[in-house]
């Protein structure tokens, strides 16, 4: 079976905007789940158990179950219950910034429990309180050993994001299945998704490694 290049041109302006909703769902699901892993992270490493038991079924949850499910179940339940009608693009974000929270939670985790402990008892003894120490010591420091796990999340997401397709938020996928459905062709849309999807992550990967170069060196 032929390459029919003539469709792929037809629908450059859809993979176009397919690839701009691509690109806006995860940047905004790994900004918010950045806010939301920092949030469930430092509550997972609270010394009182019963207090971390929350936090720690939240990543339970969210790591446990395919974002498949959890997609499927913001966009027709959770939604729909809030505003009354059901909302493609919103429930995508909430899907994937919640699933990513869940991740970026452990790595956070990771990051902060990297850090001496000796520290935050010296910055203790220095007068700063918890949420200081934590500030203006732990954190700066960890946040250099997160970027190459919180690029590697961002990456993850990206390709992630083509699961939103099943309910119809118009990202990248969603156009491939269009175009799929209208000439009866796969090697077309797919490839050319696979292609688009190659070289978003190539480039961020070029880009996390120069940052992640420049902080090792700093």
């Amino acid at each position: 079976m032929g390459f029919d290049f003539e469709i792929v041109k037809e629908y450059i302006p859809y993979f176009l905007r397919g690839t701009g909703y691509t690109i806006g769902l995860s940047l905004v699901g790994i900004f918010l789940g950045t806010i939301i892993g920092l949030f469930i992270g430092l509550g997972k490493m609270q010394s009182n158990k019963w207090l971390a038991l929350p936090f720690v079924w939240y990543i339970n949850f969210f790591r446990g179950t395919p974002l498949f499910v959890q997609i499927l179940l913001i966009h027709f339940g959770v939604v729909p219950y809030f505003i009354g009608e059901t909302n493609a693009v919103a429930a995508a974000i909430i899907a994937l910034s919640l699933n990513a929270g869940a991740y970026i939670a452990e790595i956070f985790r990771a990051g902060i429990q990297s850090i001496e402990r000796g520290q935050m008892e010296a910055s203790r003894s220095l007068g700063l309180t918890h949420g200081q120490a934590m500030r203006y010591v732990i954190l700066p420091q960890a946040v250099k050993r997160m970027i190459p796990p919180l690029g590697n999340e961002f990456i993850v997401l990206i390709k992630e994001s083509s699961i939103a397709a099943i309910i119809a938020a118009p990202e990248l996928m969603y156009w491939s299945k269009a175009m799929q459905g209208q000439y009866y062709r796969v090697w077309e849309p797919y490839l050319t998704a696979a292609v688009i999807y190659l070289v978003l992550t190539l480039t961020l990967s070029f880009v996390l490694n120069r940052i992640e170069r420049r902080l090792t060196i700093g």
